[in-house]
């Protein structure tokens, strides 16, 4: 039987790309952006509480459909999903929308004065972090695709084999919530191993493997919703002491601080499952409507979001609540709009890797 909580928890996840995305433009941390606003405590407040978690969740949850998919389909026919599904929005993505972040990139950052089509040979020539804050190369929000399609190339490789050597893992359908908990060690040691563009290949693929392995079984399921008041306290905890140690304090907590990150990272993960389970395991025309635009959402927005900010810089310079709020309306309103436009060409839902 279909498991709704997980599409209504991955839709929602990317629903919040916008404002987790617009607040990026007011960080208080010095990271360059497309487009830099003064910075705001407040709005950075919101990155960090929901950084540790927000991206870990929709990589969980892949693990956990990638389960319920190897039930019904072949390896061969799963990989060949992964490709329409991720590799081909990635490599669309990042040739067709991720030059007009980096042309707006370097137009606010470096003041560049070209025309919009000279600048795709900077794009395509100047190779630096692959973020494209600089005008240089860069992937934008499609990290997440190729993060997401070499993990799952690895994690069938490891599957594969396990399944094979017969360790299947079924007896961790019976893993005590003890243990659950006990999952979040390993994290603080994983943030900086097979890092590329600051994020960790090692993260990501053992939280993938987690979903697959432990989080798909309905035992493990149901135990982590009968606790889910208590991971959400702790996670809650966690996510605000790593908020006030990073923005508010003023210190360096150092190993302190990503210790309350990877707390906020696990305990709200499994807060959130276990929510979802409760309230979130249905379907209904919105939740449907919803879930058939998270991914052209998805691809979509962050081009809407930075380009409102270019647009209302200047409009909202002295009102930051305006000058936060107002490209967000517009971002949601017209990346819905494009949404639609996708769903209705089969040429563009094939590239953004829409079903």
């Amino acid at each position: 039987m279909r498991k709704h909580f997980i599409d209504n928890l991955r839709w929602m996840d990317v629903f919040l790309l916008i404002p987790y995305h617009a607040a990026q433009a007011f960080n208080t941390w010095g990271e360059l952006n497309y487009i830099c606003f003064p910075p705001n405590k407040a709005l950075s407040s919101i990155i960090v509480f929901f950084s540790p978690f927000f991206m870990p969740l929709l990589f969980l949850l892949a693990g956990m459909s990638t389960k319920y998919a190897l039930k019904k389909r072949s390896v061969s026919r799963y990989l060949g999903e992964r490709v329409k599904r991720l590799l081909v929005p990635f490599i669309f993505g990042t040739l067709a929308l991720c030059p007009i972040l980096a042309y707006i990139g370097d137009v606010t950052n470096f003041g560049y004065r070209g025309d919009f089509l000279g600048h795709y040979s900077i794009f395509f020539t100047k190779w630096t972090d692959l973020s494209g804050f600089d005008g240089g190369f860069g992937v934008g929000q499609f990290w997440f695709l190729y993060f997401l399609f070499i993990i799952s190339l690895v994690s069938v490789g490891i599957i594969t084999l396990a399944d094979k050597a017969g360790k299947k893992g079924d007896c961790l359908a019976n893993t005590p919530f003890a243990v659950l908990c006990l999952l979040v060690v390993p994290l603080p040691f994983l943030y900086d191993l097979l890092v590329v563009g600051g994020k960790s290949f090692a993260e990501y693929l053992y939280v993938f493997l987690i979903g697959y392995y432990i989080m798909s079984h309905d035992k493990v399921i149901d135990r982590v919703e009968r606790y889910k008041a208590l991971t959400l306290i702790i996670g809650l905890i966690a996510a605000f002491a790593d908020v006030y140690m990073f923005i508010w304090s003023g210190m360096d907590f150092g190993i302190a601080n990503v210790i309350a990150k990877a707390f906020a990272e696990w305990f709200m993960i499994l807060a959130l499952i276990g929510f979802g389970k409760s309230k979130l395991d249905f379907t209904n025309k919105t939740t449907e409507y919803m879930s058939r635009r998270s991914f052209p959402l998805f691809s979509l927005h962050f081009v809407w979001i930075v380009f409102f900010q270019y647009c209302f810089a200047n409009v909202f310079a002295d009102n930051i609540v305006l000058l936060f709020i107002m490209p967000i309306a517009c971002a949601y309103a017209v990346t819905l709009l494009c949404a639609e436009v996708v769903l209705r060409v089969p040429v563009l839902r094939f590239l953004m890797g829409t079903k």
